[in-house]
């Protein structure tokens, strides 16, 4: 059976590894309160790791606080020590089924560390674009190889996933961009 090239499943596939590196991103803590900083956070409820936002609310009260209102009384304990132990260097203040979690400014040194995180999340999403680019190419060659494309039909199909693979590589560079303006703004 033939095979068909289609740039716009590959363009998608690239899609989707931005919106990786965005999801990413999202964990990253700037200074500023923001809803998703404890999207990764498990807590151990009903005798089984459960995501936080399965048990609780978390709102952004301020710029420098967070509210996570635990639905369940019998799991604010284990909400409390998830949100300790996690590797956010957060404290949560008890007020009833609520938490309140102050978030500290951070130093220069942390904020240096976050940008190389940032900056490796986003290599790690140039390469997933450059892998996707390679399995475009690769089936362009194994059309060539059948007879299905004439070489100029390889080549011009070869630059439009190269444009794609520009476009998305420019993308992630201006995320990073803005990501690391946001950590190192005080």
């Amino acid at each position: 059976m033939a095979e068909t090239f289609d740039i716009k499943a590959l363009e998608k596939r690239m899609d989707g590894a931005i919106a990786s590196l965005k999801t990413e991103f999202s964990g990253l803590r700037t200074g500023r309160a923001s809803i998703h900083l404890l999207d990764s956070i498990t807590v151990m409820a009903y005798g089984a790791p459960t995501p936080l936002n399965q048990v609780a609310s978390v709102t952004a009260s301020d710029a420098r606080m967070l509210s996570v209102s635990v639905w369940d009384k019998s799991v604010v304990g284990a909400t409390d020590r998830a949100i300790r132990e996690a590797p956010l260097g957060l404290n949560p203040i008890m007020d009833g089924q609520t938490l309140r979690i102050p978030i500290p400014p951070l130093s220069e040194e942390r904020r240096r560390d976050l940008q190389k995180l940032a900056g490796q999340f986003a290599e790690s999403a140039r390469v997933a674009v450059r892998n996707i680019r390679r399995d475009g190419m690769d089936q362009l060659k194994r059309m060539e190889k059948a007879g299905e494309l004439s070489e100029d039909q390889v080549k011009g199909r070869s630059n439009e996933v190269q444009k794609a693979t520009d476009k998305h590589i420019t993308l992630i560079d201006e995320a990073l961009k803005h990501k690391a303006e946001e950590i190192m703004q005080v």
